[in-house]
């Protein structure tokens, strides 16, 4: 993230310095590309830890609903967009 907070932070230097449309958005592109990927890694993590915690549930004889509602939010509203 703090790769992306830099990168970011060097596109506007980039626009306030007038550099080249086609430069700038390279730089975006990239930016959006790494985006993506913290988005993936966050979401992996995400789903690991509902799936041990609905595991943790199940073996003490408890149905976490809420949790799966949840998770359910989260993923459609990450494919969602």
């Amino acid at each position: 993230m703090k790769r992306i907070e830099g990168q970011v932070r060097g596109i506007q230097r980039m626009v306030e310095e007038g550099k080249e449309c086609e430069d700038i958005l390279a730089q975006v592109r990239a930016v959006r590309s790494a985006l993506q990927s913290a988005n993936k890694l966050i979401l992996k993590r995400y789903m690991l830890r509902c799936y041990t915690e609905t595991v943790s549930d199940a073996k003490d004889g408890r149905e976490d609903q809420e949790s799966l509602e949840k998770f359910i939010k989260v993923l459609t509203g990450f494919v969602d967009g």
